[in-house]
């Protein structure tokens, strides 16, 4: 007799509490193989498939396409053991599960195709209830009376939330994406030239506001990086340390790398060297604090975080053992990540672990910030835009390539002499960068 199985949604780490389905990898009925994604999710974090540790018949399914499940949720029950009557041989193994308990990690080979029950189906037990086939076609906003049906041209999850947080009816709108394609900006557009919301539907009890504001849920990634930042400030005592710093040098050996003809090699990727190789000077910053055993843990590995803006808000994507790879391998890494969050594929384990960050906000025109450190860690360098300056090169008056670079660290970690030594090797490695060798 074939045993029931529950799956629920696992923890998804970094504090992350729901997920909202985005799409069913399976049907009720399909033959799913131990460490099989069954389901795609997204969280404040990424947009992940989730591996199910049974192997079986799916005998249901919980949740629609748009809805949000708490961690600890029902996703999917699995009959594993014996096969029902007529139906497919169902592997034994399947019931002792593969320990898979964390969204985007597997423990098994590929997974086999799925194949689709057509006889009859295992029976349930009395405690799971087996549910109907969830809908294929995307959840989108209730549609008044006299609309038009069919499919509407969006494939965007974000877009679809974006609408329906709105009140937006989709079907109202003209893509301009490809083949009519409704993408974020047709969805923003219309907000801006549409009517306020009801008030009863953006105020709370009690509460007033002027005529034609509107509220935002803090949600998704905003309300991640909201908590993340109050709780970086409510719990570490930072401070900032700034210097300007002439990269011409750093800029012309640039340049003379990429026209030997090698793979091309990014500024990211030469401020990233130059940051392992500070911090293998300067320990102290590559660290976090143990409040509760009241410990300041030091790290002999260097996990490289660096701040990347995406359509869904700021990610900061993790280079696994930075201080190990050269310029071209931090510069293909960096590439791989960059597009993963833009695309919406960074999973879980790309996004934690970090013990250092490099925030580039030169990349947005500014010249200079005090970065917000990434709890837990110790420190962040923020590096602003490298534009010509009037500047004092060998006693005279020159145009150089300046650059403003900023230092928060925790004060519980150091004190201000390490990190002044720590931002000033950075600066000599960016104005000489032959000092960098001398440390290889």
């Amino acid at each position: 007799m074939a045993q029931v199985l529950e799956f629920k949604l696992p923890d998804l780490g970094e504090g992350l509490t729901e997920a909202e389905i985005v799409r069913w990898l399976v049907q009720v009925g399909d033959v799913v193989a131990v460490d099989q994604p069954v389901v795609e999710v997204e969280t404040a974090k990424a947009m992940v498939e989730v591996p199910c540790p049974y192997g079986g018949v799916v005998t249901a399914r919980f949740g629609e396409e748009g809805t949000e499940l708490p961690v600890g949720a029902p996703l999917i029950t699995v009959a594993v053991g014996a096969p029902a009557s007529g139906g497919p041989e169902v592997p034994a193994k399947g019931a002792e599960g593969s320990g898979n308990v964390l969204v985007g990690y597997g423990t098994s080979e590929a997974p086999a195709r799925r194949r689709r029950v057509r006889s009859a189906r295992p029976e349930p037990t009395a405690s799971v209830a087996v549910a109907a086939p969830a809908p294929a076609a995307p959840v989108l906003p209730d549609v008044p009376a006299g609309k038009p049906d069919g499919p509407v041209p969006v494939i965007s999850p974000l877009v679809r939330r974006l609408a329906r947080e709105n009140n937006l009816d989709l079907r109202e709108l003209t893509g301009s994406g490809p083949e009519g394609l409704i993408l974020r900006a047709d969805v923003e557009n219309a907000l801006r030239g549409a009517a306020p919301r009801d008030q009863a539907a953006q105020l709370s009890p009690g509460s007033s506001a002027p005529s034609g504001s509107r509220r935002v849920p803090l949600k998704g990634v905003r309300g991640a990086v909201a908590d993340k930042l109050s709780r970086s400030r409510r719990e570490i005592p930072d401070a900032t340390c700034w210097v300007d710093a002439d990269a011409t040098e750093l800029m012309r050996a640039r340049a003379a790398m990429n026209a030997s003809g090698g793979p091309k090699i990014s500024l990211l990727a030469l401020l990233a060297r130059i940051c392992t190789a500070a911090l293998a000077r300067f320990p102290e910053l590559n660290s976090t604090v143990d409040l509760a055993a009241r410990e300041i843990v030091q790290f002999d590995h260097v996990h490289l975080g660096f701040a990347a803006q995406t359509e869904r808000g700021l990610v900061v994507p993790v280079v696994r053992d930075a201080h190990a790879r050269d310029a071209e391998g931090l510069t293909a890494e960096f590439a791989r990540l960059t597009e993963a969050s833009r695309d919406g594929r960074l999973t879980p384990a790309d996004l934690t672990g970090g013990t250092f960050t490099l925030n580039n906000y030169g990349v947005f025109g500014v010249d200079g910030s005090t970065p917000i450190i990434n709890h837990p860690e110790a420190a962040m360098l923020g590096v602003g835009r490298i534009i010509p300056k009037p500047w004092v090169h060998d006693g005279e008056l020159a145009v150089r390539q300046v650059v403003q670079l900023s230092l928060t660290f925790d004060h519980r970690v150091c004190d201000g002499g390490t990190a002044g030594g720590f931002l000033r090797y950075v600066a000599d490695c960016v104005e000489q960068p032959a000092v960098l060798l001398r440390t290889l």
